[in-house]
């Protein structure tokens, strides 16, 4: 009997799963995740993203025994996990879907030199975690990577992508034991946001399809208006892999303005992937050093987090943030300006505490992100500032937004809670600006 470890990772689903269509062609498959102890303890501050890994483990385990299968669950470092695993069954081939952090690189290559004494194979498959292959997108120019977004896009919307694979309509897996699912508090050290919404595969697949049959279509008008929820809300299952970029691409109707909008923003994140494919350590370094010196501002930092910088627009996208473990793109790019543009504090420093608080945030766009707003990073006009009035009375002009997050001042009528210190409002009950802006 010929047996294959499928390794999950970043692609805990059933559906268009490169890995899990490969591995299931055996006779028998070890659908395997490994609690791995480095990323568990890298974990234990960002209770968001644990809780909603747990729940899109859960989803996936049933997934998987609505197949005839089930989900097997191991701690400990995941190259001596699956070697042991391996040995156990016999497997013969372990399939895994490629990424393109320096850690999982490193993590392919310490399994494949576990599984060398064991005559046992590792295969990798692309376009598993990103819709195209970061591989295939190379410039003309003989460098690695695109730097540049509008050149890329085209690429990228010219560059042939597979159609969604079928589930494998049974997974057979053979006699070995599981461990159970820990609980939140064995991996975590606190609660995370009240309220955050937590989901799987099942979870996410119900929210694509009414995303597609019809709220997509105003996404272009609706992407950057805080005062609607006009955002899909399938970033935190494309970070965890319970959706295929592919088959989230492949079920838009880019017809639309907004269907194209949106297969842009599925290429905005495949753009950062293939950055960081070719670059893996601008996760940390600056992508264009420009010799600045970050300001060390602690009590400013405090407040920003907190959201209680004085400015209405950033201080309820840093609320929304706490309270449920996400913030609207625009809202990001606010927030992110102020810290590192307006503050002049370090963009890790952000950068880290959006992956504490963020459900969705993965290395490529989080980390890049903050770099293109910093201006350490790929945006061309690297010296832009976002003024958070004059965003808020773009994009919130009613103050709704504001109104939603902000209790203190909700009583402030229409666009005047975006400026409360005109109305007098006393510092014991909303703070002053901590820097001024031109419309104050």
């Amino acid at each position: 009997m010929s047996v294959s470890i499928a390794l999950f990772s970043r692609d805990l689903r059933i559906r268009d799963n490169p890995m899990l269509t490969a591995a299931a062609r055996d006779d028998a498959v070890v659908p395997l995740f490994v609690l791995d102890e480095p990323i568990v303890a890298r974990v234990r501050e960002a209770p968001n993203r644990v809780r909603f890994l747990l729940a899109a483990l859960t989803e996936l385990d049933a997934e998987l025994r609505g197949r005839g299968g089930r989900l097997v669950v191991r701690r400990g470092r995941v190259a001596e996990v699956v070697a042991r695993v391996a040995a156990e069954t016999g497997a013969e081939t372990v399939h895994l879907a490629e990424d393109v952090s320096r850690y999982s690189r490193e993590r392919e290559e310490a399994i494949r030199d576990e599984l060398s004494s064991l005559d046992c194979q590792v295969k990798t498959h692309p376009a598993s975690i990103t819709a195209v292959d970061p591989a295939e997108m190379k410039p003309d120019t003989g460098r690695g990577h695109y730097a540049v977004f509008t050149p890329y896009y085209r690429r990228w919307s010219q560059t042939p992508m597979r159609r969604p694979l079928p589930v494998p309509e049974r997974v057979t897996v053979p006699d070995i034991e599981s461990d159970p699912l820990p609980d939140l508090a064995d991996l975590c050290s606190g609660p995370g946001s009240p309220d955050l919404q937590v989901g799987g595969e099942t979870t996410g697949r119900k929210l694509l399809s009414h995303w597609v049959s019809g709220p997509v279509d105003d996404y272009e008008d609706t992407k950057d208006q805080l005062t609607i929820d006009g955002t899909s809300g399938l970033s935190p299952y494309l970070h965890f892999g319970c959706l295929s970029p592919t088959e989230v691409v492949y079920r838009t109707d880019a017809s639309s303005a907004g269907g194209q909008a949106f297969v842009r923003q599925v290429a905005w994140r495949d753009f950062h992937h293939q950055v960081l494919a070719d670059r893996p350590e601008v996760a940390v370094d600056d992508y264009r050093p420009d010799g600045r010196t970050w300001l060390n501002d602690p009590d400013g930092f405090d407040v920003w987090k907190s959201g209680h910088t004085g400015y209405p627009m950033v201080d309820a996208a840093m609320r929304q943030l706490l309270a449920t473990g996400l913030q609207p793109g625009r809202a990001r790019m606010i927030t992110a300006s102020f810290l590192s543009k307006t503050l002049k504090v370090d963009w890790r420093l952000g950068a880290e505490h959006f992956e504490r608080w963020l459900v969705d945030a993965d290395i490529a766009n989080n980390r890049l992100n903050w770099q293109w707003v910093a201006g350490t990073g790929t945006d061309t006009r690297s010296s832009r500032v976002l003024n958070p009035l004059r965003q808020a009375d773009r994009f919130d002009p009613d103050g709704v937004y504001v109104r939603r997050w902000l209790p203190e001042i909700a009583h402030l009528p229409g666009a005047e809670i975006q400026r409360p210190w005109r109305a007098g409002v006393p510092a014991s009950v909303y703070p002053a600006p901590i820097v001024e802006f031109r419309g104050m």
